[in-house]
């Protein structure tokens, strides 16, 4: 009997190992089967030795350019690489992206992939004219509520949805510095492009394309240097209208996601669970109850009442998912089919973004495509 033997796993390199390389991408990638961990790259003595410490096995280089002398045989020679994924700083990602594909290694790159849409679109050609994969971590789109909802917009128990509200809101009175805080146009900082990556992705994915724009953006902190209390209303072409809420500013938080539709509306309160477990050094392989969360947190569906004075049905929340981005990763590296989240599709979430600056700044609704 002839036993096929299996597939050597996929040997990724991770390019930055602050936020996102360590809480997200590392776990995650070690997480998923097919994949493992083969080499950081930070030049942070205290990050190098936190990656050892984490991942043992692993290689440290202490920049791109060593990693580069890795990745150009992938699946070749011993140590080649078969993926790298690019967690430095959004000013990076562009170039590293470009140097990549350029050479052929497959990549994700975190979000936002650019500091434009053009560039987006620019980085998505390069990949369909060098055949080489691209995807962007949009990982929200595996949080449990954003899976609800999906669940309920298919049911059609909302009906025809006419508004989407999305926050994602914390209270962070205190400057925590680094180069998200910065204002410098070339570090791509502010909520606007972090958290609202994130929002905006969500409702151009529940509710297709946008054709208006309309933003509020404000620097309220004392010594801020970018927005950090950012309003987004979107019309989108379907005629929904998604109004979206990033913040470091607010003491009370509002509901994570309010959906009202012409027969009922969702609330839910509460971020997904994924990012503190990561954060508690949680791992998906390891914890049986991954992305699960207690009923009294689960959001509510109905008519009439406020959920918070016993309105509605609680809905029982859907388990967050981030491991599926990577394992899609996997199936598409190993079987060529399609990436989880698309260059094109980022670039569409930039077009907004861009939108919401030119709204902010002129004080008017801005036509996308104008």
């Amino acid at each position: 009997m002839n036993v096929t033997a299996p597939a050597s796993p996929l040997r990724v390199g991770l390019i930055g190992y602050g936020l996102a390389g360590s809480v997200f991408h590392a776990p995650l990638v070690a997480a998923t089967e097919g994949l493992v961990l083969d080499t950081v790259v930070t030049s942070d003595p205290a990050r190098q030795a936190q990656a050892r410490a984490e991942f043992p096995d692993v290689r440290i280089a202490a920049s791109a350019a060593e990693l580069w002398d890795r990745a150009g045989d992938a699946g070749g020679k011993e140590g080649a690489l078969d993926l790298v994924v690019i967690a430095s700083p959004n000013k990076t990602h562009v170039p590293l992206a470009t140097t990549a594909l350029t050479a052929g290694i497959p990549v994700v790159v975190d979000k936002p992939l650019a500091a434009t849409a053009a560039e987006a679109r620019e980085l998505s050609a390069l990949a369909e004219r060098t055949g080489t994969f691209l995807s962007v971590f949009q990982n929200r789109r595996w949080d449990n509520d954003f899976l609800t909802l999906r669940r309920l917009l298919a049911d059609g128990e909302l009906g025809e949805v006419q508004r989407f509200e999305s926050r994602f809101e914390r209270w962070r009175p205190q400057l925590k510095g680094g180069w998200r805080e910065s204002g410098a146009p070339e570090e791509i900082g502010g909520l606007l492009y972090d958290l609202g990556s994130h929002v905006v992705d969500q409702a151009l994915v529940l509710f297709g394309p946008a054709v208006r724009v309309y933003a509020e953006t404000d620097t309220r902190r004392p010594g801020a240097e970018t927005d950090d209390d950012t309003f987004i209303a979107v019309t989108h072409a379907n005629g929904v209208r998604s109004h979206l809420y990033v913040s470091a500013t607010t003491a009370q938080l509002g509901p994570r996601m309010r959906v009202l539709g012409s027969r009922a509306g969702y609330v839910k309160y509460g971020l997904d669970p994924q990012e503190g477990a990561l954060r508690e050094g949680l791992r998906p392989r390891t914890d049986v109850l991954w992305g699960e969360e207690p009923p009294h947190m689960w959001g509510r569906l109905g008519s009439g009442e406020s959920p918070l004075t016993g309105g509605g049905t609680p809905v029982p929340t859907e388990h967050g998912d981030y491991p599926a981005y990577y394992a899609a990763v996997a199936a598409a590296l190993r079987e060529g089919g399609p990436a989880p989240v698309t260059a094109l599709e980022a670039a569409h979430c930039l077009d907004v973004l861009e939108a919401a600056r030119r709204s902010s700044r002129d004080g008017v609704a801005v036509e996308i495509g104008s």
